[in-house]
Order: structure tokens, then sequence, then C-alpha cells
């Protein structure tokens, strides 16, 4: 009898020890595309839900592999080269008037992810003090870019009204840091960097700019289609690790800083960035990843109005709920 049960004892533990290897053999690969490298903070519920094991827990293995901004990989999961990819709400609206059949299957936040930043001496609280300002942008093509035309607009002004630099994604903040512009269009890893580095910022109620958009899942018309079950555990994984930093920042910053050890030294600024990101990109969203349709379609029509993209697609043709609403 004693044999016998050291024997089913064995058994056991050599199952429990190779169950974790079969499991993985199990999992599906799949690419997902980033449009920057992953070390990013902005990225934080992608990398957040990898390290927890939620991607694992929905059968994925997920490689992700860093395009060129947005409207790249959009095009290139409109070409069917990735399941899915990440990229700001705005997006579809831009390449669904070049022909890519894109929609957006989640939204990370019911903010912007543009934050109008300038310094504590010298603040900026209102879209018409933006003019004769020097700003910097990530770029002209960026929606950093489009969000402060937004903003700007709300006060009659134009483009034209004031110094508007592309310094890329370090001299955006850069520049701001070293008092060379009085106003950076930023997303949160870059305030929380120049705070980080002894900068004294002061931002904008984003209530009062432009309702621009946060960071979107999109995924192609075929996929969503024909494969609706693998973009449902990708979103459903994805936002689980949005809502572990809304829910629980320290457990999540402590994640976060395993699946990206070369932010160990950074853990007070990525600590300000999921502030950041919780105050003004995550909350007051009434559904983790729900997109407001009816806001869609406004920056939309601002687009439409700035000659950014030259007509308007039907709002239903950019964006899709559904995956959001079988979580629930």
């Amino acid at each position: 009898m004693k044999k016998l049960l050291t024997a089913v004892m064995l058994g056991a533990c050599v199952s429990m020890a190779s169950a974790p290897a079969l499991s993985a053999d199990k999992l599906e690969s799949i690419t997902y595309l980033l449009p920057a490298p992953k070390n990013l903070p902005a990225f934080a519920p992608w990398l957040i839900a990898q390290q927890q094991g939620y991607f694992k827990d929905e059968g994925l293995d997920v490689t992700f592999v860093s395009g060129k901004g947005g409207v790249d990989v959009a095009k290139q999961v409109g070409a069917g080269n990735a399941p899915i990819g990440g990229a700001i709400g705005d997006t579809p609206i831009i390449v669904r008037a070049n022909g890519v059949p894109v929609k957006a299957v989640a939204l990370m936040g019911a903010g912007s992810l543009t934050l109008i930043a300038s310094h504590e001496n010298a603040p900026i609280d209102e879209p018409e003090q933006l003019k004769g300002k020097t700003i910097t942008v990530m770029a002209y093509t960026d929606t950093t870019y489009y969000s402060l035309l937004g903003t700007m607009q709300k006060a009659k002004l134009t483009r034209n009204d004031a110094e508007i630099q592309a310094a890329g994604p370090a001299g955006v903040w850069q520049l701001f840091a070293s008092n060379k512009a009085d106003a950076m269009a930023a997303v949160p890893d870059w305030v929380a960097t120049v705070r980080q580095n002894g900068g004294k910022v002061h931002l904008m109620d984003p209530a009062k700019g432009f309702n621009s958009m946060a960071q979107a899942m999109i995924a192609s018309d075929d996929t969503i289609k024909n494969n609706p079950q693998l973009i449902q555990r990708i979103v459903r994984a994805t936002v689980k690790g949005m809502e572990l930093i809304m829910k629980d920042p320290e457990t999540a910053l402590k994640a976060y800083i395993e699946a990206v050890p070369a932010h160990k030294e950074r853990v007070d600024e990525m600590r300000e960035v999921f502030r950041l990101y919780n105050k003004y990109v995550y909350a007051n969203q009434a559904v983790p990843g729900k997109m407001d349709p009816e806001r869609l379609a406004a920056v939309q029509d601002f687009y439409v109005a700035q000659g950014i993209v030259d007509k308007a697609a039907p709002v239903e043709e950019l964006y899709t709920n559904q995956f959001i609403e079988a979580s629930q």
C-alpha cells in the first residue's frame, strides 16, 4: 500500500511538473504590432497583461513587434500582416479614407492621449494663450499635432498663430525642458520625464482642449468577421492590464518593472506616468475599453474640416464595441 501511494504521488508530481510545458505547447502564437518600441510606458497595459499571464490565460503567446507609428500599424493590419495592432482612436479615420479596412476594437480610456503642457512659472490655461507661443509636437503627421490644432481652433487660432516645431519623440520634451519652447503637446510619458528631470510642468485642463482620443486596438474587417474569438481574447486580456493600473497601481507598477527591467532605476518616474494616465487618460470611461461613437464622429468632423481627410466615413465603419460588450 505504501509503495502504491508513493507511486501515485510521484506520478502526480510528474504530471504537475509537465503541465506548464504542455500548456505552453498549446498556446496560440500571435504577433501584436505596436506603433513604437514596447518599452515605452504608454504600452504598460500590454506588457502587464503579458507579465501577469492574462494573455496566457486566454491561450495566447504574444510577440510584440514595433511598427513605424499608428498609421503604419493600421496599414500592416489591414494588409493581413498581423491580426491586431495598436494606434490611436483617431487612426481609423485617417486610414479608412485611404482604403485601409480596419476598425478600432477597444479604446484605452475616456481621455485624450495628448495634454497641453506649459511651464509652472508661465502657465497656459486657455487655448487663446497659445497665440504667439513656441510649441513642440512629435511630428506634423502625429496625433499630438492634430490635437494641438483642435485646441487652437477652439480659440479661432490656426497653426500660423504659433511657432509649432516638429521635434521628434525625444526633442518634443527636451526642447521644452530646456526652456526653448513655451509649451508642448505631450503624452503623459513626456510630462513625467520632464518632472523627473526637475522641470515644473503645468497642465491645461483637458476639458478646455480638443477632445481627441486615447490609444486604441485596431483589427481588420476580415479578422473581425472571420476570427472574432481571437480578437475577443486579445481585447479581454489587454483591458484587464489597463484595469490593474487603474485599480491597483502599485501592483501594476511592480509587474511593469518586472516586464521592463530597464525601468527599474526609474520607478518614481513610472509611478508618475501611471498616475497621469489614471487621471487624464483612463479615467471616466463608463465601460473600460468602450468607444464613444459621438466623440469619434466629432473628431472625424474636425479632420474633414482641416483637410486631414477628404471625406467622412460612416462612423460604424470606424469602430466596433462588440468585443467590449461581450466581455461584460
